[in-house]
């Protein structure tokens, strides 16, 4: 800005502190996520060209906005790699950036760190949906490289995006294709410059708001555990054991209950959107395919123990346990031993109904359940003492997930499934929660042991 002659410093100083303060006061409009690739006979550094692409989105993005100079277009962890902090500030981007932008390519889902940083930005989104009960996606993906459709996870798979938007030659080799050849450098531009629209339209549009800051290296991947192989997802069943509000105990407030047990919202009224669906995002970001489903009504509960057909989650309202016939199909359940079904109990420290029957619904729920509660003072005691917000219920899921699944690969194979002949087969699992190949025993039967695991690793 230009100052007339004789204009008083206090007046520059302070229109250029305002000036800073807005450029600081302003997030990230793009987060870009990316797989670094490693160098190769000692040449140029390869993410070179991703830096360009970041450049050439911020220069975009900076024509297309009223963001004021020295305020950040985007984020890229090239500017940070080295120093200390770094994974603070990362930390920081995740949580306010407006928009993430994962570049796709066959390393990018086999990148443990890049399924980190996805992980912790879509927790964002699902609270945001979890306290609206309004969808919000604002992840903004970008191929990179094309990638095999069986090498996508689930998460990836799920957004509704029209690459083709971008051009035939954008889809058929990627970013990285159209970069580095002169030859496709106007189908590069044309590409690029979509993109910085899709972003700035996205980042005016969907408002998820900030988040906290995390450390995301301790967040689990959106595309599974290490090792695990990208492909589709792997199945989760989440059961709600709650009553409707039809068949409440005297005096309990129907505004935390639906027609089914599927609409029971513990946390309201912060939240607006019933806990099993938020549980279902929750267990989809980490590339889950979630079955949804109540106590009550699943006939599998109940009738003796079995071969676990898939890990499950079961969300115990301890306001069900006044129906005694709940209560007692719950004990019942109980003593089959299930570990593969791990238990969480929600309850919310803000309602005041919970909070003055608190000690009698924790010693009914310790007595009629007392395998499950053992169990889930072993693998996450949080998850069972009871979760009290709706942000404690995100950070101990993916624990509980884990749980679940780690105990159904323990156990899977135990139970070999009955056939008609004079043999047996054993189950093998072709990796973590893939389907189940049956191998002939050739010494005859297997005598089934009984399993009298308590939870303990």
């Amino acid at each position: 800005m230009t100052y007339a002659e004789g204009t008083p410093a206090s007046v520059r100083n302070r229109t250029h502190t305002t000036t800073q303060q807005r450029a600081a006061d302003h997030r990230p409009y793009f987060f870009l996520s990316y797989a670094h690739t490693p160098g190769y006979g000692g040449g140029t550094d390869p993410d070179m060209w991703v830096e360009r692409l970041f450049q050439d989105l911020c220069s975009h993005v900076m024509a297309m906005t009223d963001l004021p100079a020295g305020a950040p277009a985007g984020f890229i962890d090239r500017e940070i790699r080295s120093g200390e902090g770094w994974s603070e500030r990362l930390g920081e981007a995740l949580a306010t950036c407006r928009v993430f932008v994962p570049l796709f390519s066959p390393r990018y889902f086999a990148s443990e760190t890049c399924g980190k940083e996805w992980h912790t930005f879509a927790q964002r989104a699902i609270h945001y949906r979890a306290r609206s009960n309004q969808p919000a996606e604002a992840i903004v993906p970008a191929l990179w490289l094309p990638v095999p459709p069986s090498q996508i996870p689930g998460p990836a798979e799920r957004l509704q995006f029209n690459h083709r938007d971008f051009g035939d030659r954008y889809v058929s080799d990627g970013l990285y294709g159209l970069i580095r050849l002169r030859l496709f450098a106007e189908e590069y531009e044309r590409a690029v410059y979509e993109l910085a629209k899709r972003i700035v339209n996205v980042a005016d549009t969907i408002r998820i708001g900030t988040g906290r800051p995390v450390d995301y290296r301790l967040a689990p991947s959106a595309f599974g555990p290490p090792n695990s192989g990208v492909g589709g997802p792997r199945p989760m069943q989440v059961t709600i054991a709650a009553p409707t509000r039809h068949d409440l105990p005297e005096g309990r407030n129907a505004d935390y209950y639906g027609d089914n047990p599927q609409d029971w919202n513990p946390y309201h009224p912060a939240a607006a959107r019933p806990l099993a669906y938020v549980a279902e995002d929750l267990v989809r970001s980490l590339n889950y395919q979630a079955t949804i489903s109540s106590f009550d009504e699943e006939s599998g509960h109940g009738e003796g123990k079995g071969a676990p057909g898939r890990p499950e989650i079961l969300l115990v309202d301890r306001w069900a346990l006044q129906d005694e016939e709940r209560c007692r199909r719950l004990a019942a359940f109980d003593a089959e031993n299930r570990p593969w079904v791990t238990m969480v109990v929600p309850w919310n420290r803000e309602d005041h109904e919970s909070r003055a029957a608190e000690a009698e619904l924790t010693e009914k729920l310790e007595q009629t359940m007392p395998t499950k509660m053992r169990q889930g003072r072993a693998y996450c005691h949080a998850a069972v003492k009871g979760v009290p917000s709706m942000e404690a219920f995100g950070q101990i899921l993916p624990q509980v997930v884990e749980a679940a699944a780690q105990q159904y690969l323990r156990h899977a194979a135990v139970y070999p499934p009955a056939t008609g002949g004079g043999h047996t087969e054993r189950t093998r699992l072709m990796g973590p929660m893939a389907q189940a190949r049956y191998i002939p025993e050739a010494h005859g039967p297997e005598t089934d042991a009984e399993d009298t695991d308590d939870g303990h690793s």
